[in-house]
């Protein structure tokens, strides 16, 4: 470092060299940003920053001539720090919290000690980066997302509604099961003697009502997604598959951006939260639950379209009976055909942006 290099991170006076390696790591938050600065393997102190992009830009400036690296874990402030970073040259990657390494016990914890351990750890390259999406890939998946959550709307607005009857000896009626516009429609009418008792039931239909034109528009808008440019080759190679939608095929696209980031099966698996715990010693091997990773609505509807695909497939259904008669359960062998099904989307999703 320069002449300032004994000075305290605070001082103005510190200034990196050409010839220092120098990494930073940051506690990211709504309203500030805990910075910490690694010089040549050793810490020179911690800032607070505001939370604007062009803060940390800024704070960073002294530091460019031997700046490294930058790091931050993966949060709700998004992934906007990290693009507005690279388009200024710098090297930042933004990483997995569930992949960072923990101290054993009970450890004190402050945003000052996440940045310091994140600093240190990176430097030690014991980080695991995300990729980064690009703009447009992130607000592509948010459409998907926000279907995800007002399905799940409607479903505790459905689950209000069949409780509210219950509770009040109420008749459910004819079609209610499979929630039929009839049956929505009859209650309706449903005759209820008490004013406020009708009140709550009208409220609770409301709601499922707002819910269900919520998911209108949101699939109308996937409709127009499928066709744009950028999708329509992707969607058209994924429903090709057996028991894959246009709901599956982009839920499928837009959580795995940059396909070609993963370098073999075993990464894909474990995205799509499909590969199994594997415990080995000596000759004996053990596959226990799922690794849990990825997001959960897109595993649960490979399992749903591996079940299609078995319906329809009968070659796909002869896999699916040799695997339960290996393992000597249906449920891991659905897992195991719902893990080909993404495989199979992964290499035809690869192979439809080679083509375009």
């Amino acid at each position: 470092m320069s002449k300032g290099n004994k000075k305290s991170a605070k001082s103005k006076g510190v200034r990196a060299a050409s010839s220092d390696r120098v990494v930073v790591g940051l506690d990211v938050h709504k309203r500030q940003i805990h910075a910490a600065v690694r010089v040549n393997g050793q810490e020179v102190g911690t800032h607070v920053l505001p939370a604007r992009p062009g803060a940390v830009e800024k704070f960073l400036a002294p530091y460019r001539a031997g700046l490294m690296h930058v790091v931050y874990e993966a949060g709700p402030t998004g992934y906007g720090l990290a693009r507005h970073l690279r388009s200024a040259g710098v090297a930042v990657d933004v990483i997995a919290p569930s992949k960072t390494p923990q101290a054993p016990g009970d450890a004190a914890k402050s945003d000052r000690l996440d940045c310091r351990d994140l600093a240190r750890l990176d430097e030690a390259h014991l980080l695991r980066p995300v990729a980064v999406p690009t703009e447009e890939e992130e607000a592509d998946r948010q459409v998907i997302r926000l279907r995800d959550q007002a399905v799940q709307e409607r479903r505790r607005a459905r689950q209000r509604i069949k409780s509210f009857l219950l509770m009040h000896a109420l008749p459910e009626p004819r079609g209610l099961e499979h929630w039929s516009q009839q049956a929505v429609a009859a209650l309706g009418t449903l005759e209820i003697k008490n004013g406020r008792l009708r009140f709550c039931l009208d409220l609770l239909l409301e709601e499922l009502a707002n819910a269900e034109e919520t998911i209108a528009k949101i699939e109308h808008e996937m409709k127009e997604m499928a066709q744009e440019p950028g999708h329509a080759a992707a969607v058209k190679a994924l429903t090709d598959h057996v028991g894959v939608g246009r709901t599956t095929a982009l839920q499928f696209k837009t959580e795995m951006y940059q396909p070609r980031r993963f370098s073999n099966e075993r990464q894909v698996s474990a995205m799509l939260g499909l590969a199994p715990r594997v415990r080995q010693s000596g000759d004996r091997r053990h596959e226990g639950p799922l690794i849990k990773a990825g997001r959960g609505r897109l595993r649960s509807l490979l399992v749903e379209a591996a079940w299609v695909w078995i319906q329809h497939d009968a070659e796909a259904r002869k896999v699916y009976q040799r695997l339960v008669h290996n393992t000597g359960s249906t449920q891991k062998a659905i897992v195991g055909m719902a893990r080909r099904l993404g495989l199979d989307l992964w290499r035809s999703l690869v192979n439809s942006r080679a083509a375009a």
